[in-house]
């Protein structure tokens, strides 16, 4: 009921509270890597920050400083294509329950979007407030990563503005974002991921080689993953319109079966390129997903 509140702000904050309680230490971590300048060499400076390839051009021995870099810089990617509004309101009954029955569970119903929405206000409010700086990326909007309480307020005004609608094309959007890190910073994209496997997990994994630390939070509702339907249904898709006619009882194994390869393909690939990676279903709460999320990088760092 929280997150379907319309001040999206309120909600962002009343979630981080309960979020960051117990939280002894933050879940996000600044980035030290910047260049500074060259010195020569002295005896029991670490190997490691020598320029062999200085050397060999000058014969000289000249070892890497760096400036130490506290704050980060955190981009958020959402997919806003109409997929993401599943499931609508006002849709027909899965198994055939009575219009009061699927009003009540419509009620405690996020669509894939909300819920997305909802998560980045809020991880984007616990990134600010320990003086990082988050931005975002839309198919058709960009806010640059900034810190302060100011730059907060526009963001999450500017994730209450947006809605799903048509297409989006993934790879080119994260390639946008990871370019627009001006230094390497941590990138969270939010989708349901079905456009273009193959294309989005090559841009994931360039960003990842350009130093950009990568959180997936692949979302999904319970529909999708359970496929409760019992009868002849017709199921459109949110992008395109088409509509295509199924027996339900028929096809019920085949499609849980190929949704628990599709969510496995991601999960596994992601952790074989290093990402840290979320399955979210939408009947979980917000504040609880985000929680486990933010105990497992405390956990792991």
């Amino acid at each position: 009921m929280l997150a379907q509140l319309a001040d999206l702000e309120l909600v962002a904050r009343i979630i981080v509270e309960g979020l960051v309680s117990g939280l002894h230490r933050s879940p996000f971590h600044g980035y030290s890597a910047e260049f500074s300048q060259y010195r020569h060499y002295r005896p029991g400076d670490d190997l490691k920050y020598v320029d062999w390839k200085l050397l060999a051009r000058t014969d000289r021995l000249y070892t890497k400083q760096f400036r130490e870099t506290t704050n980060m810089a955190a981009e958020i990617v959402i997919d806003t294509s109409a997929s993401m509004a599943f499931p609508a309101r006002g849709g027909a009954a899965a198994d055939g329950a009575p219009a009061s029955a699927r009003a009540d569970r419509e009620a405690e119903t996020l669509s894939k979007f909300r819920y997305a929405i909802v998560s980045a206000a809020a991880l984007a409010h616990v990134i600010s407030s320990q003086g990082d700086a988050v931005g975002l990326m839309t198919a058709d909007r960009f806010v640059a990563a900034r810190a302060g309480r100011q730059h907060l307020r526009g963001l999450i005004a500017a994730l209450s503005r947006l809605a799903p609608s048509g297409s989006w094309t993934a790879d080119e959007i994260i390639r946008r974002a990871a370019e627009r890190l001006k230094r390497r910073g941590l990138m969270l994209v939010f989708s349901d991921f079905y456009d273009a496997e193959d294309r989005t997990f090559a841009e994931l994994r360039r960003a990842s080689r350009m130093g950009h630390e990568i959180v997936l939070f692949q979302i999904l509702s319970r529909e999708e993953i359970d496929f409760p339907y019992r009868r002849d249904v017709e199921v459109r898709d949110l992008e395109t319109g088409r509509a295509l006619p199924i027996n339900a009882r028929v096809a019920r194994a085949a499609y849980k079966d190929a949704v628990a390869a599709f969510v496995e393909r991601w999960r596994s690939r992601a952790a074989a390129e290093g990402f840290q990676y979320s399955l979210i279903v939408t009947d979980t709460p917000p504040e609880h997903a985000l929680r486990n999320f933010l105990l497992r990088r405390l956990t792991s760092g």
